[in-house]
């Protein structure tokens, strides 16, 4: 069926605005991936009610469905061939004592402004914050800089109402059990121990009925489109320092990150010499930079800090705006690498979210720098290095994309073999579903497509994210 068809029939049967314009189309076939997926119609849904009627429209034509928030997801999660539901309509935030309800399309920077007057925060804070959505935080597993010490999506998530795949609102406690049947001792086991992880689905969080909810954080719209989220809100700390220190190699950065997590920082970051090349803060002329952030026993942590560290520190500031300006330094990383690349390169966004133990880091630049040498490329570096969890950019020539399959693969079993993961928190999507089975072998793998079928059996919601039988890593590239 053609665009003008399926729109035509479905404004009809959901009542809601539905456009198949051209430029609208091509809008929304991209967003802040490498990929480029073409949508049949996009949907604005009103509320649950046209979201049902959408659903059971798509179910009888066998037509995909897509949730999508502000589409600044890296690897593709929000793109989809069939229909694609924008739900920025779902809109409405209902604050209580320690906890926040907040619909899917709230984009997070307006939630931070509203939670701020009253003196709160949420914990998980992605560095595209501003434009991000609830639900597609909820849908990757977001974290960001200050999940070292609040916790990514999963932790902070209290309750998740979802739409099913019959155009219901699900009861998720009811499918405890025919999950839980399917969950042995082995299958845990197959989890990294990381300190977060958004790759399958977190069936290894599921641990009563009462956690059944955080099986839809990280599932990207494959098992229900979200329509709302209750999550956790924490007072903010009254003082907080920012510690900068300066080391000539990210392998040195990466051996006390370490040692400095016996001081419990708030947040531990690292950006590498491409980025530091590119901000305006006096510091040596390479290296890499660690941003260390204490919001308790301040002084006790800044002091010990300085006995642990072998970088140099050439900034504490303890004054709350200057913290933040500095801040802005390692949110805008991704901005200021793409300023590390000439015309003729592109830094595609497949590789970028690997996370292992901390002290198995070095391991990781270790394997990283041999896959540079063997394939003759650079990358650019930065995240979460108190999690583990490092943003890799390999920057390519335009001629050179055909090795990035080989590249993913290498890297990724690589990865895999020191107990990492292939993602810490942008999800699978069109980058990375192709080797979810990999990560965790054929006995969990058969379990995540179980969960599947109980939830999406004619598989409409956001097929091919997951779950893939097909290869999707270099399909679709825009690049």
């Amino acid at each position: 069926m053609k665009s003008d068809k399926i729109g035509i029939k479905l404004e009809k049967a959901a009542g809601c605005t539905v456009t198949w314009d051209r430029y609208m189309l091509d809008f929304y076939s991209v967003d802040a991936s490498s990929y480029k997926l073409k949508p049949q119609v996009i949907a604005f849904p009103r509320n649950e009610k046209d979201i049902a009627k959408i659903i059971r429209f798509a179910k009888k034509h066998l037509i995909p469905v897509t949730p999508r928030g502000g589409g600044t997801g890296l690897v593709g999660g929000a793109l989809g061939k069939g229909i694609i539901l924008d739900m920025r309509n779902f809109n409405k935030i209902k604050i209580g004592k320690n906890h926040v309800t907040v619909g899917s399309g709230v984009y997070k920077g307006h939630l931070d402004k509203i939670l701020q007057k009253q003196g709160r925060f949420v914990g998980p804070d992605p560095s595209i914050g501003p434009f991000c959505t609830i639900g597609g935080m909820v849908g990757n597993n977001s974290s960001g800089v200050h999940s070292l010490k609040y916790g990514s999506v999963i932790d902070n998530l209290i309750e998740v109402k979802i739409m099913d795949s019959t155009g219901n609102a699900t009861r998720l406690q009811n499918m405890y059990h025919s999950i839980k049947s399917n969950i042995s001792q082995d299958v845990i086991k197959s989890f990294p121990r990381v300190s977060k992880n958004s790759c399958g689905y977190r069936i290894d969080r599921v641990l009563s009925e009462k956690d059944v909810h955080k099986l839809i954080a990280g599932s990207e719209g494959t098992l229900g489109i979200i329509t709302s989220a209750k999550l956790r809100t924490y007072k903010m700390p009254k003082n907080k320092a920012l510690c900068i220190i300066h080391y000539k190699t990210l392998l040195q950065a990466s051996i006390d990150s370490a040692k400095i997590l016996t001081l419990k920082p708030a947040a531990l970051e690292v950006i590498d010499k491409n980025i530091t090349r590119q901000i305006k803060m006096k510091i040596p002329n390479s290296g890499c930079l660690i941003f260390a952030e204490f919001d308790n026993d301040i002084k006790h942590s800044i002091k010990q800090i300085q006995k642990i560290t072998s970088g140099k520190i050439i900034k504490v500031e303890s004054n709350k705006g200057n913290i933040r300006k500095l801040w802005s330094f390692r949110n805008s990383a991704l901005a200021f690498s793409l300023r590390s690349i000439t015309k003729k390169e592109t830094m595609p966004t497949l590789i970028e979210d690997s996370v292992v133990p901390v002290k198995r880091l070095p391991l990781l630049l270790n394997m990283l720098d041999m896959i540079e040498k063997k394939y003759h490329l650079r990358t650019i570096v930065y995240g979460h290095i108190g999690n583990g969890n490092l943003h890799i950019r390999p920057v390519l020539g335009y001629k050179d994309i055909s090795k990035i399959q080989k590249i993913a693969t290498e890297f990724f079993t690589g990865v895999i073999g020191i107990g990492g993961s292939i993602t810490g928190e942008h999800g699978d999507g069109l980058a990375r579903s192709e080797f979810v089975k990999t990560q965790y072998g054929d006995k969990t793998y058969a379990v995540f497509r179980n969960i599947k079928q109980q939830f999406d059996p004619q598989n409409i919601l956001n097929p091919g994210k997951i779950i893939s039988d097909k290869k999707t890593m270099i399909k679709n590239l825009k690049i």
